[in-house]
């Protein structure tokens, strides 16, 4: 058999950063994850490519060359897998449709051959069994959830890692919390699974031999679901494996506000190589919090624990949400001031929706407010069901919100709050070769030349070139502010 396995290319949103990879000599964030793991179920003997749209073009050779073509996404990519689909069926291939997006939608996949939906460990045996078997049903789905810990390797032989801006590990599945806006528990349940440490050690030497070098994104969706596997097998194995390879790593992920509760599970990460985590703060205000049911975050000062993680050696990227029914008017500028206050320089403010399957969209059916399917970019001006807020009042707040946090002034005096209270380890080596180099001359020459906030630029340069230990973090938000600004420019004034 020959296998096409294709990622189609996403939009150009918060999170893709694509107007800042010419800076980083880069083409994409981050590899399709998914594809190559399940490559990696793939029998041994099958011929496998892999094309990466954001990372180049899909040619009809590579198309007509298959026997079969699987393809994958999450839902912002449904357009262009529709795209792709339509191409492949119009050269006589056949398609198979798997991962987020078909699992969450499949009915409006009525064009595709196969869908095998729901995880790949489970459903994709059984579609090769029937393959073989020329017993093949249209769709191959589960209630069950896998055991991650029979999870092959993924095969990073199939790409060219030099196009990613940082390479990606997953270690477990599933959280513990039950928000209503969010599908992670409908698709991946509750309950945590989580790799075995050989597994974890397995993946990272293999990103290492293929000659990886720099960021890791553990892509879980929440990094401590299980703090005890973490502290007591996992961390301290990654801490051993990195003083073992002169810390060739950095590593980020996505996490919950409660890490600011453990001091000493933020040392062993930080010691681990950690630097950076994703925390969805959502809102300020206890009433959107419950509304949402995301109980952890209530009663607290998520300023101070902001703070905390910050000064225990990450940075914190945070998730804003605006649209809860509990919104007053007051809530724009509190959501300024807090993201100011708490200098998350990386902040998505986003607009709520209901991804189908949801607690929110159920509720939202009852209550006749859902409109239509969310597009999957909670940055693009859309809502998917009907706000108690006005709505033109919202996507005016919305706006002003964006464009006053990513607007020079506050973007850099943002960047500075957070370095001074940020603690960078001192463990591994600041590794500053060419690409760095070329990477530092290319923002001088976009941000501090050729643009309009070129002395908030400038001011940060020299704040930091004098604190040598924040020069390559300020150079790194300095690009992300690039993206971001280009990203919502396109707002029109605030």
């Amino acid at each position: 058999m020959k296998i096409l396995l294709i990622n189609p290319d996403s939009p150009n949103t918060f999170w893709s950063l694509k107007n800042a990879m010419h800076l980083i000599s880069k083409k994409a964030m981050i590899p399709p994850l998914g594809l190559l793991t399940v490559a990696a179920m793939l029998p041994e003997d099958w011929e496998k490519r892999v094309v990466d749209m954001a990372t180049g073009k899909l040619k009809d050779e590579d198309i007509l060359w298959a026997d079969y073509v699987f393809i994958t996404g999450m839902y912002i990519q449904k357009q262009m897998a529709k795209a792709v689909i339509e191409r492949c069926r119009k050269l006589g291939k056949t398609v198979v449709g798997g991962g987020p997006l078909f699992t969450s939608a499949p009915v409006e996949f009525g064009e595709v051959d196969y869908l095998v939906l729901n995880e790949g460990e489970i459903t994709l045996p059984e579609f090769l069994k029937d393959l073989e078997n020329g017993t093949l049903k249209r769709i191959y789905s589960t209630a069950e959830f896998a055991d991650v810990r029979h999870t092959p390797a993924p095969l990073w032989e199939l790409l060219d890692m030099s196009h990613y801006a940082m390479a990606c590990v997953q270690y477990s599945r599933g959280c513990p919390f039950k928000c209503d806006f969010c599908d992670i528990t409908n698709t991946l349940g509750h309950r945590m699974r989580t790799k075995t440490k050989k597994q974890v050690l397995r993946e990272l030497e293999n990103i290492y031999e293929a000659g990886w070098r720099g960021p890791v994104f553990f892509v879980d969706d929440n990094f401590i679901g299980n703090k005890t596997a973490l502290r007591e097998e996992i961390l301290p194995a990654i801490i051993e494996w990195m003083k073992e390879k002169d810390y060739p790593f950095s590593f980020n992920t996505q996490a919950s506000i409660n890490l600011a509760d453990d001091d000493g599970l933020m040392r062993l990460m930080v010691d681990a190589g950690f630097d950076c985590v994703f925390v969805g703060i959502e809102s300020q205000n206890d009433e959107c919090l419950t509304e949402c049911n995301k109980m952890q975050n209530t009663g607290r000062n998520l300023v101070d624990c902001v703070k905390k993680i910050q000064n225990a050696g990450m940075q914190v990227q945070g998730g804003f949400i605006l649209g809860f029914d509990s919104d007053k008017a007051n809530i724009f500028e509190n959501t300024i001031q807090f993201i100011q206050q708490s200098g998350i320089v990386t902040a998505m403010v986003g607009l709520l929706n209901a991804p189908p399957g949801t607690q929110l969209h159920k509720r939202m059916i009852e209550q006749n407010r859902m409109l239509k399917y969310t597009s999957g970019d909670s940055t693009d001006l859309s809502m998917n069901f009907v706000p108690k807020m006005n709505r033109d009042d919202l996507i005016a707040g919305y706006t002003k919100v964006v464009k006053t946090i990513y607007s020079h002034k506050f973007y850099y005096e943002r960047i500075l709050t957070f370095l001074k209270n940020y603690r960078p380890s001192q463990k591994g080596k600041e590794r500053l070769g060419y690409q760095e180099i070329m990477t530092i001359l290319k923002s001088i020459w976009v941000m501090g030349i050729f643009n309009r906030g070129w002395t908030h630029f400038w001011r940060l340069i020299i704040w930091s070139a004098r604190r040598p230990q924040y020069f390559s973090v300020a150079i790194r938000l300095i690009i992300f502010g690039f993206h971001f600004r280009k990203v919502f420019n396109s707002y029109g004034t605030a």
